[in-house]
């Protein structure tokens, strides 16, 4: 399971010219599923994503989660994240999970990240448009 997740002022997705999804300070995380994942991966992926120390504390260090500054994740399905790109010049989409199990996977995460702090989203399989201003610009790529 990947997050690729970006520290922003704030963020925002919309469908069909709607915004169905915005934040303000916190975590943009774009979410890719793999053929191997499961549960316990989900799991592990949030963990380390709602502490991941990359936001300033009192001393300008990057060293706290964005539960401890009270932030927000606006979380987006990217299937293109688990694309294999090491051969030629279109990408392969082969590690990817199907997409019932990569669903089922991304609703999971969501609903485990709703428990603990706030979350928007994007929609499963939508054209969606993501707009975020990125603060710093701070940009990790997490894999489990």
């Amino acid at each position: 399971m990947i997050a690729f997740i970006q520290r922003v002022r704030h963020a925002q997705v919309d469908v069909n010219q709607q915004t169905i999804g915005k934040i303000q300070q916190g975590l943009l995380v774009l979410l890719g599923v793999e053929k191997e994942d499961d549960l316990k991966k989900a799991d592990k992926l949030l963990e380390k994503v709602l502490n991941y120390r990359i936001f300033a504390d009192e001393n300008g260090k990057m060293n706290l989660g964005v539960k401890s500054i009270g932030g927000e994740l606006l979380v987006v399905s990217q299937f293109t994240l688990a694309a294999d790109t090491q051969k030629g010049l279109r990408p392969s989409f082969s590690k990817g999970a199907e997409p019932e199990k990569a669903q089922a996977l991304y609703e999971y995460f969501v609903r485990q990240a709703k428990s603990q702090i706030h979350t928007e989203t994007g929609q499963f399989g939508a054209d969606m448009q993501v707009m975020l201003c990125n603060d710093g610009p701070v940009s990790f790529w997490l894999q489990v």
